[in-house]
């Protein structure tokens, strides 16, 4: 276990928390006052409190861009009184482990857990018996089946998944042969945007699938399945790409192999959005805001200081498309090359979203 801030995300923290000082002075006032009124919440906490992260795994530009938001977020409640540690875990992928490294957080008694799932079903045990113990439990991202959880935070993937596919489809006129790259089966984001997908490709008979795979969202791995999947395919009229890194390892894929690059969907990775400006292509793209990681540790303090968080809280998807691209690459220096250009948060952003 470890302590970590991420500078560049706490810079932009800096530049987007206007008037957090009051609000951490509201925050502060309410501190003990209010009942406890949101699921696990036993009204027996009391700040500050201790926070544990139990991290999938750490090693994803993408999950370090995410962390850093936690650690800016802990940063701004630290000083309002509110929290006074964070406990970080690294599962490595393992979900075996990221069930041991939450089984060590109930034992030291922290007083929130958030967590990226590493299985759907896996962690439920573990994550109800935290949640019996009275403490917050917030899962964002990939999602847990356990209803168990103070809240769950997330895009809808299901959404995610149909809005990809029609504009594919559109492109397309209905008709042509596609690849469809997926993140890792049995992750629930993963299987969830390809749900979303499937009532718009049986809408669209004309929409052949020639091969589909599921890879690591991280381009190299990405690139690698669809330099094999070009090999073997000949004709390919649209990649319908359901993760920011799968689009990107598959545009540099077509590009070693001089093939010409086809209409393709995918996510705000800045190596994507950068392709997809050098190149010209044909693109639509949405996003998973890094700072789900954030928003999840603001909504279980609230939850700990009494306030009846919502059970699930929706994050609305922008579309990036031709005409919204360039102001995310207006931004593209203040994020890592192979990162994640994320929208601007700030805690009205987030008692809006809590508001639900």
């Amino acid at each position: 276990m470890k302590n970590s801030a991420n500078r560049s995300s706490a810079t932009l923290r800096g530049r987007l928390l206007a008037g957090a000082a009051a609000a951490a002075a509201l925050l502060a006032m309410s501190a003990g006052t209010a009942s406890a009124a949101a699921n696990c919440i036993k009204g027996d906490r009391k700040a500050p409190y201790t926070v544990g992260w139990a991290n999938i795994y750490s090693v994803p530009t993408w999950m370090k861009q995410t962390e850093g938001t936690i650690a800016a977020e802990v940063e701004e409640l630290k000083k309002a009184g509110l929290v006074k540690d964070l406990m970080i875990t690294d599962a490595q992928g393992n979900a075996q482990t990221q069930i041991q490294h939450i089984q060590s957080m109930i034992d030291a008694n922290v007083d929130a857990i958030v967590v990226i799932a590493g299985s759907s079903n896996a962690l439920d045990r573990v994550i109800s018996d935290a949640c019996d113990k009275g403490i917050a439990v917030v899962n964002f991202d990939s999602l847990v089946n356990t209803d168990k959880v103070t809240a769950k935070i997330n895009t809808d993937s299901n959404e995610w998944g149909a809005g990809a596919a029609k504009w594919l489809a559109d492109q397309l006129g209905g008709k042509g042969k596609i690849i469809v790259m997926n993140g890792p089966a049995g992750i629930s984001v993963s299987d969830d945007r390809r749900k979303g997908a499937q009532p718009v490709l049986e809408a669209n008979p004309g929409l052949e699938i020639i091969t589909e795979t599921n890879t690591e969202y991280n381009a190299a791995p990405a690139q690698e399945a669809m330099t094999s999947l070009l090999f073997a395919n000949p004709e390919i009229d649209g990649v319908l790409s359901l993760g920011g890194a799968l689009s990107a390892g598959s545009v540099m894929a077509f590009d070693r192999q001089s093939r010409e690059q086809v209409p393709i969907t995918g996510e705000n990775a800045r190596q994507f959005l950068e392709l997809w400006k050098e190149k010209g292509l044909k693109g639509w793209a949405t996003m998973q805001p890094n700072w789900l990681g954030a928003l999840s540790v603001y909504t279980a303090v609230q939850a700990l200081e009494g306030k009846d968080v919502p059970a699930f809280i929706k994050v609305p998807l922008p579309v990036i498309d031709d005409s919204t691209i360039d102001s995310y690459l207006a931004r593209a220096d203040q994020f890592p090359a192979d990162g994640y250009i994320y929208s601007d948060y700030d805690k009205a952003l987030f008692d809006k979203l809590l508001a639900q």
